[in-house]
């Protein structure tokens, strides 16, 4: 998806894309001592977005037409964001927003992050208040740990709390990402006793050489594309408190696969080689949903074949 920045003198921008992120893998390597969790993961979006519609208001005011339930507007992290970044740059503009949410909440795909993000992003354009990325980026951290990354706008291995970030290539892939019928509210899961958090450190170039022989044994026709590096140090503690996440892994390894958790969950995927392989899987999946039940109650809500994208699609802007 290739968009172009807005022309001088435009007033609203429509359909700005806030796509999905995986953690390919996730360590907690370690914590500090003010209570956050030092991580290594690796990050990449995939082609599963929200949309955003942003009109520019002369009169400064930020209003949201989007409201959810239990969330007050001011507490909408995409409010946040369009007020954090009027602050900082003191600009007499505000803006009337108003948002598609197709990412689920409670998925550990960064939905809310990256509604952030492009709101960071789309809003400097809009009004044309010229913060470098690197500016924006430090406007991103307060809002959340998740959110510079999708202003970074690359695939990332990620250090520190996720905010020491390194540009790493990425393969061609898809993704069949699966929603269980539970959503994983974050805090709950970094403050479990049962965490471990002493996982050790890799380097970055123990990733990009493995990352390297996959390619290398994909193109002499092994099937080992497929593989994932490392693991997901939160996944054995969300199948303890979340039954239904652990029924829905369950269900996609009774199809041949093995999943692995994104962030702090509730949702799953496979990685493939091509989209058309990702597909046919997330027709076999939507196929036997229905059939796959634990106690009478369905295991898996929904599920989506994405593409794994090479950049953010706002990389440019």
């Amino acid at each position: 998806m290739a968009l172009q920045a807005p022309a001088p003198g435009v007033k609203a921008l429509y359909d700005v894309p806030a796509p999905a992120k995986l953690n390919l893998f996730l360590h907690v390597v370690g914590r500090r001592p003010d209570g956050y969790h030092l991580l290594q993961t690796a990050f990449r979006f995939i082609g599963l977005y929200d949309y955003l519609n942003f009109d520019r208001r002369t009169d400064g005011r930020i209003v949201c037409e989007t409201t959810f339930p239990g969330i007050a507007p001011e507490d909408d992290l995409v409010v946040k964001a369009a007020m954090a970044l009027q602050k900082a740059t003191g600009t007499s503009f505000g803006a009337q927003i108003s948002y598609q949410k197709n990412i689920p909440s409670g998925g550990g795909l960064g939905g809310g992050s990256s509604d952030a993000a492009s709101t960071l992003i789309a809003l400097n354009r809009l009004w044309g208040t010229g913060l470098t990325r690197q500016q924006l980026m430090q406007l991103a951290l307060p809002l959340g740990a998740d959110v510079p990354v999708f202003v970074f706008g690359q695939p990332a291995f990620a250090e520190g709390i996720g905010e020491i970030l390194s540009p790493v290539p990425m393969p061609d892939r898809a993704y069949v990402v699966v929603q269980p019928t539970q959503s994983v509210p974050t805090a709950g899961i970094f403050s479990s006793p049962d965490l471990t958090r002493d996982t050790g450190y890799v380097k970055i170039t123990v990733f990009t050489d493995w990352q390297e022989s996959v390619e290398q044994k994909k193109q002499v026709g092994s099937n080992a594309g497929c593989a994932l590096f490392g693991k997901n140090d939160l996944q054995p503690v969300v199948f303890g408190k979340y039954p239904a996440v652990q029924n829905a892994s369950r269900f996609m390894q009774s199809l041949g696969v093995t999943p692995r958790m994104t962030g702090s969950g509730a949702c799953l995927f496979v990685e493939f080689v091509t989209l058309s392989q990702a597909q046919a899987f997330q027709e076999k999946i939507v196929g036997k949903i229905a059939c796959y039940e634990n106690g009478n109650t369905a295991v898996v809500s929904n599920a989506w074949a994405c593409p794994g994208l090479v950049n953010h699609p706002l990389y440019n802007w």
